[in-house]
């Protein structure tokens, strides 16, 4: 529900702020008051062209701030909100701001949070509806016709979306394996030599590392073989130094009782022998570990090559040839069993068609039902508004193959015949503007039963029309108001005698300058008001009777 709206700079107005509550409000005055200044500025908020003939003259910029109530189980608009990455607190106001400078330019705020003019026009239809003559956006759009019939019969499109999705993804299914298998065929002799040459190979994941660790070794062993022989003959040959150190330990213990230091020299000498062993044992461990087999040396480096080779030549590193092997036969497979793989692909994407065709016909059934009440609901809202010889039908006919979707299969579109005998026609192309006007409102309170908007805005819909007509369309505004904020921009006294709240739309010139200003009015001033509606500009007792009359009804 709008709560506020404010406004600076805009057009005629310098300064204004206008708070809303719930039922029926209207805006009246004279012609060109500025009337029609009000709902452009609530446009700009709602995301319309940011034109820059919208400043007030003299000034930098114009700004529109419109506050709406946002109900917290409306998961829509949070949506929204997420989806663009802003914050919108449950219980919190909405409020909407737009910018636009008169060097041109425009910005706009969601909450204090950036927002695109796009994103207002997303949001506008959740918070807004404008119901106006030359209004192409809503009951006039046959696109979204469907949408209000479903609404009005709770028509519950779920089902068939969901087997839209399963049928289009089947399709996709498909699509993809003939493609596959189309390439697939035409690569099977080069997979059949790949696979073939992978599967000799062999090769196994962290094999490179391995065998080049192995490599490496082997290679320094075969370096430093000559120098272990050397350090082996150092100390273990017959004339090495474990052999001396040995002899000298031999003549020291037949000496070593002769003095002390005799004795500490052959500790000395026994410490020697024992490192030089643990030493020698060492040389003959590494000499075993850094042995290597000419052979297989030339085997492990061909077997590398050979890995790294095809790894190069399939452009891949040498531990992604297992995978690749992998990947390479069920490709193969598939061509040698892509006939049954695309069999069973083509049944399923019959069978989600079938289940999509039979959900859609349910909708469909469902629709045409629908149809047939709200054409009762609006049949019976025609005559009071003088459009008794006037027709109204829903239209639903199935679509071609090429037009279903996960709305159905329908086209849905609202159609009349003005005239007894005459075709049944869009709305748009055969109604008069008064016509359209009343057409219009008794769909709207025929679909506004079932749950409508939550704020809607005539604006003269009442135009052309007087007397019973117009006490007829303040009596069905009345009844909208029941269920939704709805605000008129009207003429009509019968119309504006229904209203909750009354604003008064007026110029006022202050030398060169002139201004639209907008005025609240009272039970006093809201009499006199009517008054001049019926009488014009002079205001009779007799009017003001009336006035007092047809607000008193």
């Amino acid at each position: 529900m709008l709560t506020a709206l404010a406004i600076r700079d805009v057009v005629l107005i310098e300064a204004l702020d206008l708070e809303f509550g719930a039922g029926l409000g209207v805006l009246t005055g004279e012609t060109g008051a500025g009337k029609s200044i009000l709902l452009d500025a609530l446009g700009l908020a709602l995301g319309a062209r940011g034109e820059t003939g919208l400043v007030r003259q003299g000034a930098v910029q114009a700004v529109v701030t419109a506050t709406f109530d946002v109900p917290a189980r409306d998961g829509e608009v949070a949506n929204l909100f997420h989806q663009n990455g802003l914050e919108l607190e449950p219980g919190e106001p909405l409020i909407v701001r737009r910018i636009v400078k008169a060097d041109g330019g425009s910005r706009a705020f969601l909450n204090d949070q950036p927002a695109s003019a796009g994103l207002l026009r997303e949001l506008a239809p959740h918070l807004v509806e404008i119901h106006g003559q030359h209004d192409d956006r809503g009951m006039l759009n046959s696109r979204g016709h469907r949408a209000l019939l479903d609404a009005f019969g709770r028509c519950d499109a779920g089902p068939v979306a969901i087997a839209h999705k399963a049928w289009r993804d089947a399709e996709a299914a498909l699509a993809v394996a003939r493609a596959e298998q189309d390439v697939a065929e035409r690569d099977r002799e080069w997979l059949e030599h790949a696979v073939a040459e992978l599967k000799a190979l062999a090769p196994e994941l962290g094999e490179e590392e391995t065998l080049a660790e192995r490599r490496a070794g082997m290679q320094r062993g075969e370096k430093i073989a000559g120098e272990l022989q050397g350090i082996a003959e150092l100390l273990d040959g017959s004339e090495g130094g474990l052999s001396q150190l040995r002899q000298a330990a031999r003549v020291l213990e037949r000496i070593a009782g002769d003095h002390e230091a005799l004795a500490e020299a052959l500790a000395a000498i026994d410490r020697a022998i024992t490192e030089a062993a643990e030493a020698q044992d060492r040389v003959d461990a590494a000499a075993e570990a850094l042995a290597f087999d000419p052979a297989a040396l030339e085997a492990d480096e061909a077997r590398l090559f050979e890995l790294r080779g095809l790894a190069r030549k399939h452009r891949v590193q040498p531990d992604d040839l297992p995978a690749l092997l992998e990947d390479l036969a069920g490709r193969l497979e598939r061509v040698e069993s892509g006939g049954a793989g695309i069999a069973k692909l083509e049944a399923a994407m019959a069978d989600t068609h079938r289940a999509y065709a039979d959900a859609a016909r349910t909708l469909s059934a469902n629709r045409t039902m629908a149809a047939a009440r709200l054409d009762a609901a609006v049949a019976t809202e025609l005559k009071p508004l003088k459009l008794d010889a006037a027709r109204f039908r829903t239209v639903v006919e199935p679509q071609a193959e090429t037009g279903w979707s996960s709305l159905g299969m329908d086209r849905v579109e609202f159609e009349v015949s003005t005239n007894p005998g005459a075709p049944f026609a869009p709305l748009v192309k055969i109604a008069s503007g008064g016509e359209l006007s009343r057409f219009i409102l008794a769909m709207k309170v025929a679909l506004a039963e079932e749950g409508g908007a939550r704020t809607l805005i005539f604006d003269e819909i009442d135009r052309g029309v007087g007397g019973a007509v117009a006490s007829a369309i303040g009596e069905r505004l009345a009844r909208l108001a029941g269920t939704a904020q709805v605000l008129v921009v009207t003429h009509s006294p019968q119309v504006a005698a229904r209203s909750a709240r009354h604003l008064l739309i007026a110029k006022s010139h202050d030398g060169t300058v002139t201004r639209t200003g907008v005025t609240p009015l009272d039970a006093a001033e809201r009499r006199e008001e009517i008054a001049r509606m019926l009488s014009g500009a002079e205001i009779t007792d007799e009017a003001r009777a009336q006035a007092e009359r047809l607000i008193a009804a």
